[in-house]
Parts: structure tokens; C-alpha cells; sequence
């Protein structure tokens, strides 16, 4: 299968492949965890702002190297910076690549694999299918880390309850149970997933291009929230932690 392949992002994180058959594979590569730092949230976001303006693309596939999906965000990172610049620059990075996700022109599927925490969650969630490794779990431990966010993009993933159960507790779901709701498309073994993801892609870039963008488009129209605003609602809680003090004290534990 020929390709065409775009160099790494100037973070060195993101790598862009565009094949003959209109699939474009976006991977995000950042060990050892793929806890990403501010720069690599932007340069997710500019790659599928990429991938989304070329014609030849008719669909995506998102997903990482190394041992786990993605860790959230770099909260080391958090804890360098003397002020809040790490945690607004995290803010707005991730906002920008789940958007970036959500609204690109083309359906976005996820292969995921090990561990999707924090802000992994935001970009499944908004992605249009879920292929997973089957050992696969989702979670977001962001009440561990002295920080809200991303709930819209879990509750697109599992049942209301179990939702606000998992945020509370920090408790993780196996891709076999977010398949058994619905969520997840199908759960391959690891070696498989790639190839589980390009063969579910290829069957959307056989069908008449236009036809699927404006899919896309029409399936974001009736969704029943916005949730790129319902995300910075999220959001704003983050910041009141941050002020009030309590987020520096419980990431300095998290991380002790």
C-alpha cells in the first residue's frame, strides 16, 4: 500500500501517514506513557486540522505507540511551572485536539490499546468509532490529580451512572465492557489492532467521499450536546481548584 508520510510535529510527537486508499493514519508517539505536554495537544490538533483540509483523505485513524493509549496530560509539566501557564496552555491544548477530533471533516477511529486516562478519554470520546486491544482499559483519574474534566466525553462511552461512579472512584472499564454497551466497535488482540483499524477504515473510504463527509457533518448536527462547550464547562472547575490551592496539594501527593 503506497503512502505518503509527513514528518514528525516540531514536539516530535505526532506523526501523520497518508495512504493511497484515502486512509490517513495520525500517531501519537511520546514515552514512556504518552502523557502529553502542551505542545503535543496542539500539534494532535493540527495534525487533524491537516488531515481534515486534504481532499485525498476520506478517513482516520488516531492511535499511539508504546505501551498505552495516552496518559492524559504531562503533570510533571504542571508541577515545573511557576505559574499558571502549564495547566491554561494543558486547558486549551486539550480543547483544541478533542475539537480538533470531533470536527474534522472526515469519521475518526480510535484504535486504542492499554491504558486511555484523562485525556484520552476526550479523544475517544470524541472520536466516531472505537477499535480496542483487548487489554484495553478506560478511566479518568483526574479527581486523583486534583482536576475535573472530560465527563462529556465518558459519558459518550458508558451509561450515565456508571459515569459518575468512575469519576468519583478514579475507576478504570475494559474495552470488553464498553463493547458490551455499544461504545466500542469491536476488541482485538493487541497484535491485531492496527489491522483491525485500517480494514474497518478501508471499508469507510470505499464509499463515495462527499457522501461520508456530509455524514460526518449531519451526525455532529443532531448530537444532543455541544460538546466542545460542555468540555470548557468542565473546565472552569479545574481553574477553581487550581486558585483555591487544592490542585497543587493533591498532584504533589499523586506524584510523591
Amino acid at each position: 500500500m503506497a503512502s505518503e508520510s509527513f514528518p514528525p510535529d516540531e514536539a516530535d510527537i505526532v506523526t501523520t501517514t497518508v495512504h493511497d486508499d484515502g486512509v490517513a493514519e495520525v500517531v501519537v508517539d511520546h514515552p514512556p506513557v504518552n502523557a502529553l505536554p502542551v505542545a503535543g495537544w496542539f500539534a494532535l490538533a493540527a495534525a487533524f486540522d491537516r488531515v481534515g483540509r486534504d481532499e485525498r483523505v476520506r478517513v482516520a485513524v488516531l492511535r499511539a505507540g508504546g505501551r498505552g493509549f495516552n496518559a492524559g496530560v504531562d503533570i510533571k509539566e504542571m508541577q515545573r511551572a511557576e505559574s499558571f501557564s502549564a495547566l491554561l496552555g494543558a486547558n486549551r491544548g486539550c480543547h483544541a485536539a478533542f475539537k480538533a477530533v470531533y470536527e474534522c471533516p472526515v469519521p475518526v477511529i480510535a484504535a486504542v490499546h492499554g491504558f486511555c486516562l484523562g485525556g484520552g478519554i476526550g479523544l475517544v470520546g470524541n472520536s466516531d468509532v472505537i477499535v480496542a486491544s483487548d487489554d484495553a482499559t478506560f478511566g479518568l483519574p483526574e479527581v486523583d490529580r486534583g482536576a475535573l474534566g472530560a465527563a462529556t466525553h465518558l459519558s459518550r462511552l458508558v451509561p450515565q451512572h456508571r459515569m459518575r461512579a468512575m469519576v468519583y472512584t478514579s475507576a478504570t472499564a475494559t474495552a470488553a465492557e464498553l463493547h458490551a454497551y455499544g461504545s466500542v466497535h469491536s476488541v482485538v488482540p493487541a497484535a491485531r489492532l492496527r489491522d483491525a483499524a485500517l480494514a474497518l477504515a478501508r471499508t469507510i473510504a470505499a464509499k463515495h467521499p462527499t457522501v461520508i463527509r456530509l455524514a460526518k457533518a449531519s451526525l455532529n448536527g443532531i448530537d444532543p450536546w455541544d460538546v466542545n462547550r460542555s468540555y470548557r464547562y468542565e473546565q472552569g472547575f479545574t481553574y477553581e481548584l487550581n486558585l483555591d490551592g487544592v490542585a497543587d496539594r493533591v498532584r504533589d501527593e499523586f506524584g510523591s
